[in-house]
């Protein structure tokens, strides 16, 4: 395919999703196959020669969206709403276009740029406190994992090993898997598979904390929870905070006053939660 073909290729396809996009409701949600069912339609091995062009897209209507779950169809209702848009499949054109590999700033400079201020954007808009932002020129500033569990599995990482270079002062002469063993991370009972997922990976202890009958985890069953394991010799490090979940919609019950109206509820959140950190002492 040379640039030629590719101009006139990608308009097909461009015109094959928006046709796709706009009669999407018009499709069964999920597809009504059994596992297998596309080695059946495709040959065992990969083929030695390149095929056509018009065979490959008629494999999309005869092999691929047999087995589809249009999560954009407006009668899917399963797992969680997937974003897209007309803008966003533009820009992954232009992503896969340029290509680039950005795992240092110097590999693409606009790559990891345009990540720290995007996040920094998001930041602000739920209204973190100033040191969540790169541009406070403090620790702060975000970066974009490719899933929820992948974010989940980084951020539980970065919480352990800033608590182990503690656990080392505190326990010295403990070996590090025996201070992992004593870390412990908490969530509700309403929180994803992600979070137990994430605990294995990182050889930590996993308790989850029951939440009422909103959905909700209480500050006070949480504190309960850190206080009777501090007691047992154990660290807590980490908290996963769910605002809905796959088993519960989202909500937000913050309460409303002068001291935490639903605007500055994230960051009063994070100033009670520095707090139980201070009397808790370094955990």
């Amino acid at each position: 395919m040379d640039a030629d073909e590719f101009r006139k290729r990608g308009k097909e396809m461009i015109d094959y999703v928006a046709d796709y996009l706009e009669s999407i409701e018009q499709r069964r949600v999920l597809p009504d196959v059994q596992p297998g069912y596309l080695s059946k339609l495709i040959p065992t091995e990969a083929p030695q020669e390149a095929e056509k062009w018009e065979d490959l897209f008629k494999d999309i209507e005869r092999v691929i969206m047999p087995g589809v779950t249009h999560w954009h169809n407006p009668n899917f209702h399963a797992f969680f709403p997937t974003a897209n848009s007309y803008p966003a499949i533009i820009a992954d054109i232009l992503s896969s276009g340029i290509a680039c590999i950005g795992f240092s700033w110097i590999s693409s400079p606009a790559c990891t740029e345009l990540e720290v201020v995007t996040m920094d954007w998001l930041a602000k808009m739920l209204d973190l406190p100033e040191f969540f932002l790169a541009e406070s020129n403090g620790l702060g500033g975000g970066v974009i994992q490719g899933t929820a569990s992948e974010a989940v599995l980084v951020a539980l990482l970065a919480a352990r090993n800033r608590a182990l270079e503690k656990a080392r002062q505190q326990f010295p002469g403990e070996s590090d898997g025996v201070l992992f063993s004593k870390m412990v991370a908490y969530s509700s009972d309403q929180v994803h598979s992600a979070m137990p997922r994430a605990t294995l990976m990182a050889a930590v202890t996993s308790r989850t904390v029951a939440s009422d009958d909103q959905f909700t985890l209480r500050g006070d069953a949480f504190e309960r929870a850190v206080e009777q394991d501090i007691a047992n010799g154990l660290i807590p490090i980490y908290l996963c905070a769910t605002l809905g979940t796959s088993s519960s919609p989202g909500r937000r019950s913050w309460p409303t006053s002068s001291r935490c109206s639903p605007r500055t509820a994230p960051a009063e959140a994070s100033r009670r939660a520095e707090g139980i950190g201070r009397v808790r002492g370094e955990w």
